[in-house]
């Protein structure tokens, strides 16, 4: 069956993560902090269909007439993302998936409307690109797409990976990806021929009790200071239990409640509440809007800091 009639691509992975490289043979792409889905455009409309498979123009209605941008009949990859205040906000499209009412939904898709980045394109007027190398999908791609505020088209940087991702690094943003420029597209499979090259942010958190989730992993709960003083949860990092880290953070004393002036989100119940008195340092990716973290990575003690200097900085 024809690929576009049969909807069954599924998107091809990265393969491989590693630092920043100049490389004249690789693209370099904005990472982008969205959900992934493949676009099938043509005069009968558009479809986006995510990875899992679900489609997603129920949740997101004002990309129904992404197709009519197209000027061939086409299957497009590329990233969904929603600005907010000039950011990309991934919570954002994650609130959009749980709402179930339709003028809630319309509501967000006018006051923040998502947009279809396209990096790739897999197929166009009953021809499978697959096989073609990347640098001509690229060509294809910026040819048969014509950009409005709804869909566009990702930008890249020949060679210069290193430059490049300083910038990114500096903007806070999530990372960058190196593409071969030789690449052709496995459809479902991880390739090396993608590279991953994140920018980890790293930060003082108070440790403020812990989840002992089995005899090899423990989960800390992690605090920090706003600029009132007030200490608010930040959410977990997971650490192994046999670490003497973990050995220092149960033998501090125990209390009753947990410290922070809030209420706090399901998977808390069974936490041991612990005195506020040790801080630890986490990578992470980046911060929800709530001020949690994505993609927390325990790092270790740091003994040289006391509590109240574990203070969160609004970037």
């Amino acid at each position: 069956m024809d690929a576009f009639d049969d909807k069954s691509l599924k998107p091809m992975l990265i393969g491989k993560e590693g630092p920043p490289f100049d490389d004249d043979s690789y693209y370099f792409e904005l990472k982008l902090d969205g959900e992934r889905c493949l676009a099938y455009l043509d005069d009968a409309g558009t479809v986006l269909i995510n990875r899992r498979g679900s489609k997603v123009l129920p949740k997101m209605p004002e990309l129904a007439d992404i197709h009519k941008q197209a000027a061939k009949k086409c299957i497009l990859d590329g990233e969904l993302v929603v600005t907010v205040d000039g950011r990309l906000d991934f919570d954002e499209i994650n609130r959009r998936w749980l709402m179930s009412n339709k003028a809630s939904i319309d509501m967000a898709s006018k006051t923040r409307p998502a947009t279809f980045v396209a990096f790739d394109i897999l197929y166009s007027e009953g021809t499978l690109l697959t096989e073609r190398p990347l640098y001509e999908r690229k060509r294809l791609l910026e040819d048969i797409v014509r950009e409005n505020n709804r869909i566009s088209v990702s930008r890249y940087v020949e060679g210069q990976g290193v430059p490049f991702f300083e910038l990114v690094r500096k903007e806070g943003l999530e990372g960058i990806v190196a593409k071969s420029r030789r690449s052709i597209y496995y459809p479902g499979k991880r390739t090396s021929d993608w590279i991953k090259i994140k920018n980890l942010l790293e930060d003082d958190f108070v440790v403020c009790g812990y989840l002992q989730k089995s005899e090899h992993i423990a989960s800390i709960v992690l605090g920090q200071y706003d600029e009132y003083g007030t200490l608010f949860y930040a959410g977990h990092a997971a650490l192994a239990a046999a670490r003497e880290d973990f050995k220092k953070i149960k033998a501090q004393e125990k209390t009753d409640a947990q410290p922070f002036g809030q209420k706090l989100p399901p998977g808390n119940e069974n936490a041991v509440w612990i005195e506020p008195s040790l801080v630890c340092i986490v990578s992470f990716l980046n911060r929800t809007a709530g001020g949690g973290l994505r993609h927390p990575l325990y790092k270790g003690l740091r003994l040289d800091k006391a509590p109240k200097e574990a203070v969160y900085i609004k970037r």
